[in-house]
């Protein structure tokens, strides 16, 4: 996940882009690192392929759960490029039903308070010790 042309890969599946050649025109990826990667992103459960022709055969390349709750990581990112980069590249809304941008927010899972400037420990599960994060 950490390798740039995964996360091109995932942002045009995101967005609707589903076959090969639109994913390979809308991302700039070389062929083979192109098909290096959708293989390994549907080896890690992330995306599947369903046919779309029979011959040749081709495929589409859908999302699965594992690949779906990927979303707003996706969108966190995003928000990060927007707020950090110096220029950032224009970047697609993501818009809610009702209209309203969506946006990413980190909370308690106990109370509901936001995680924005502190307020975050992490637990190292094995030693049970803490540290602020």
């Amino acid at each position: 996940m950490g390798e740039r042309w995964s996360l091109l890969v995932l942002r045009e599946v995101f967005m609707g882009v589903r076959r090969y050649a639109g994913i390979q025109a809308n991302t700039g990826a070389p062929r083979d690192v192109l098909a290096k990667r959708l293989r390994s992103l549907e080896a890690a459960g992330i995306l599947e392929r369903h046919r779309y022709q029979d011959r040749p055969q081709r495929f589409e390349y859908h999302l699965t759960a594992a690949g779906q709750a990927l979303e707003p990581v996706l969108i966190g990112l995003r928000e990060w490029g927007i707020r950090h980069l110096q220029d950032p590249p224009p970047a697609p809304r993501f818009v809610h039903t009702c209209g309203a941008d969506v946006r990413t927010r980190v909370v308690c899972g106990e109370c509901g308070e936001p995680l924005e400037g502190g307020g975050l420990v992490t637990v190292l599960e094995e030693s049970g010790s803490a540290r602020p994060a």
